[in-house]
């Protein structure tokens, strides 16, 4: 009896042999290998497939074509020497056929200068000489089932007869010449009529007709006009222009790079012609190119699911399109097209949870025995489905399983309104795009994770939130970069400070990983604990800078410090290494102020740190940013500062959120990105302030009484004057008794509230006994402060520490 798994393959097995048959030998012999190639992507799990030729000289095998993703991903070359340690040269030399697994391709001197090594290897000599290379990112290689399709496929391969210079007189009107070293292309005029160019105002780079290339297909049309991804042999693919009126044209490119030599440099020759006058299959090989190269560049889910969309809807005419990532037993949609609710079957509407839904497969059987099956499915107009399919497509249902790693990453939903037929091109491009999306999506699946994890490492490193503020709103945006998944060191403070002072702190540690994460951490810590303690902004900095340098670590680290008076409005800041504030004057003028600055912390150990002044009226806004938001390869800082300022002077200092939003808004991903915005509105009633240097005199706490009673009847305050002299006595005799050195009082008076703090140099804070016998001769007076207060404490100010009580006046 035939076991289900050896039906299923035998019957692809049939359906890989019709289609090689329809490979004739008219056609032309390239056209017949990409084709081949194509069917290795459709009936294997190969995510690659190249075809390597001797050369002339017999001393070197060169790549005849490839298709799938690009061969830069896993660093296939153009060509190998003969003596080189490749698994091609090794699969050309012996006439065996090569298995290899990661394990076993580490071992290749040539594979261990790869930029990945997690995927596998199958290399197959041809008849006719020459090898068949397949990449598959299954770790565990190609089962027996694809082997055997690969041998079936290398059966079919025949390389065809290598390019040759003169075969350039061959091309058809409308041809180019580039030159690979220089980029300067001769073209014809019926090329430049197609690209809407006035012949004799073409400067002859490659870059101006580059530029007329719609962005999105600017990807893959780069990938064949650049020498480190272009291979030896013809390329083909469609791509979009811009014209003159804003319409867009889809032209085709066919070219052919030929090898340069004693002297000669590389050149790419081809021709481009109108593609709508061109009768082009949906199976054809730049389609499915194309394809690869957007999913090759998707970092995330949702951009897998844009580039199927973006690649698939319009070449098939369907009237809708739905990617959906398998998770436990339930499809959660990660991108739908058209996005309404009212496009989709009504279960689907009916577990929409917040911006697509999610269904149990058990809730469409047909679905859960394609995902089983493994392979795609198509059903025709008038098909049995149950509801939650029949109505995604009434005109036909195509259900692609989206395969990786020897599981189901996923599946497409594709249907149409008015009856299709499903031809066998149709077929051939919605396997290959399976395949290719499977693999894509398992590792945008990974990147997600990382990226998350990532995220939360670095919010777990920042403020959770911002303090309220005393006539001030401050607000912060962090942005982490996409060009990789490595924690960064940027970050932000800011730190409510005794006597209505605010400090804010911004700063960038070196480099993006742990040991950078970790410093940025330490920094910050170390700058909040300063601030507390009272040192003005130069001294903070500077122990921060020798703490830094005490830690022996290799990075540094940048900072802007700004102290503001909120009370004054103003503010004294100190820059090490780091940006300079830039301000938004009420009027709507921004200035980015000029000062010296010092070096980095941990670079120099005696390093200064000047102080530079700030004036702030109300309606002020200070901003800080690190170098990310204003500095890129393309831009230089000081036009990035001058940007930000033009930006921030348009912006509407009401809506503060909303400002940082929009600055961010063209932020430069690959960096990370602090930004800290502060609007000064200024106190609505300043505090009333009075200070008394005490003396060590025996009558000092009566001096401090009698100080304080004069200074409320100036203030007119009587309400709870006794409460308000016991709390002075108890905290001048606790500062006379147990400190050194001098003691000061401070009083302030704000909306009906009176503090009372007095200073002393000892370090060590009062602490409230937990009881007290009747025969105890001290330890009362703070629980008298206690009692008579509305809230009371201690901070660190300056190498002491500072004692304060709040009354309320009534």
């Amino acid at each position: 009896m035939v076991s289900e798994g050896a039906a299923e393959r035998r019957t692809r097995t049939l359906r890989a042999e019709l289609a090689l048959k329809t490979l004739t030998t008219d056609l032309d012999p390239r056209e017949r290998l990409r084709r081949v190639l194509e069917q290795v992507l459709v009936y294997t799990t190969a995510t690659l497939a190249a075809v390597y030729s001797p050369s002339e000289s017999g001393d070197e095998l060169h790549l005849a074509e490839s298709a799938g993703l690009p061969r830069t991903l896993y660093g296939l070359r153009d060509s190998y020497p003969l003596s080189s340690g490749f698994p091609a040269v090794d699969a050309h030399r012996s006439g065996r056929p090569l298995w290899l697994v990661p394990e076993e391709l580490s071992r290749y001197a040539d594979a261990r200068r790869l930029p990945s090594q997690e995927f596998s290897l199958g290399v197959l000599p041809l008849r006719d000489d020459g090898c068949l290379v397949a990449v598959t990112e299954n770790p565990g290689g190609f089962g027996s089932a694809d082997r055997e399709y690969l041998e079936l496929l290398a059966e079919a391969v025949v390389c065809p007869p290598p390019a040759e210079a003169e075969d350039i007189e061959d091309l058809p009107a409308s041809s180019f010449s580039l030159a690979m070293d220089t980029g300067h292309v001769e073209v014809d005029d019926e090329m430049m009529e197609l690209f809407g160019l006035d012949p004799d105002e073409f400067d002859g780079k490659v870059e101006t007709l580059l530029s007329l290339t719609v962005p999105e297909d600017l990807p893959s049309l780069m990938s064949a006009v650049e020498p480190d991804h272009m291979s030896i042999g013809d390329r083909e693919l469609e791509f979009r222009i811009l014209q003159p009126s804003g319409g867009q044209r889809w032209l085709r490119l066919r070219a052919r790079l030929l090898p340069g030599g004693e002297g000669r440099p590389a050149r790419l020759v081809g021709a481009v012609s109108d593609a709508s006058k061109l009768r082009s299959g949906v199976n054809d090989v730049a389609r499915v190119q194309r394809l690869a190269t957007a999913l090759a560049t998707a970092g995330t889910v949702r951009d897998v699911g844009r580039a199927v969309v973006a690649a698939l809807r319009k070449p098939l005419r369907a009237d809708r399109i739905a990617l959906a990532a398998l998770e436990g037993d339930r499809l959660v949609v990660t991108v739908l097209d058209p996005p309404e609710p009212e496009s989709w079957p009504e279960l689907w509407r009916t577990e929409w949870r917040s911006e697509w839904p999610d269904a149990p497969v058990r809730a469409m059987p047909t679905l859960a025995a394609a995902l089983s099956e493994g392979r795609p499915a198509i059903w025709p107009a008038g098909a049995p489905l149950e509801p939650a399919l029949a109505e995604v497509g009434p005109g036909g249902l195509a259900v692609l399983p989206l395969p990786a790693g020897g599981r189901m990453a996923g599946a497409c939903l594709i249907g149409w309104d008015t009856p299709h037929d499903f031809g066998p091109d149709e077929r051939a491009l919605l396997t290959a795009a399976a395949g290719l999306a499977g693999q894509a999506l398992m590792r945008a699946h990974a990147f997600d994770a990382e990226h998350e994890l990532i995220g939360t490492l670095q919010r777990t490193l920042l403020p959770r939130r911002l303090p309220q503020l005393p006539g001030a709103v401050a607000v912060a945006r962090y942005l982490p970069t996409t060009a990789g998944l490595e924690v960064g060191g940027d970050w932000y403070d800011v730190i409510p400070l005794p006597e209505n002072h605010v400090a804010l702190v911004i700063g960038d540690v070196q480099g993006h990983n742990a040991s950078a994460a970790t410093l940025m951490g330490q920094m910050r810590t170390a700058l909040r604990a300063y601030a507390i303690e009272g040192h003005p902004p130069d001294v903070v900095v500077s122990h921060a800078n020798r703490l830094l340098m005490d830690l022996e670590t290799d990075l540094f680290a940048t900072c802007c410090y700004v102290d503001v008076d909120m009370e004054e409005g103003s503010a004294w800041y100190v820059r090490a290494g780091h940006l300079p504030p830039v301000l938004r004057h009420p009027d709507g003028r921004t200035e980015v102020p000029e000062s010296d600055g010092g070096p980095p912390l941990g670079v120099v150990t005696q390093a200064d740190f000047p102080l530079s002044p700030l004036r702030l009226q109300p309606g002020t806004i200070v901003a800080l940013t690190t170098d990310g938001l204003v500095e890129s390869v393309e831009v230089d800082i000081e036009d990035g500062l001058n940007r930000l300022a033009a930006d921030l002077a348009r912006s509407d200092p009401a809506h503060l959120g909303l400002v940082a939003d929009t600055l961010l808004a063209g932020a430069n991903r690959s960096d990370d990105v602090a930004l800290l915005l502060m609007r000064y509105d200024g106190l609505a009633t300043r505090p009333l302030r009075e200070s008394w240097t005490i003396w060590r005199v025996p009558e000092a706490v009566r001096h401090a009484r009698r100080f304080t009673r004069r200074t409320l009847r100036t203030w007119d305050v009587s309400e709870n004057l006794d409460a308000v002299l016991l709390v002075v006595s108890e905290l001048v005799t606790n500062a006379l008794v147990h400190t050194d050195g001098q003691v000061r009082l401070d009083l302030t008076l704000i909306n009906h509230r009176l503090r009372v703090s007095v200073a002393d140099n000892s370090p060590r804070s009062p602490i409230k006994p937990t009881s007290i016998g009747w025969e105890a001769t001290g330890g009362r007076g703070i629980l008298l402060v206690e009692a008579m207060s509305a809230a009371w404490g201690t901070v660190p100010v300056s190498g002491g520490k500072q004692v304060w009580s709040e009354v309320l006046l009534e």
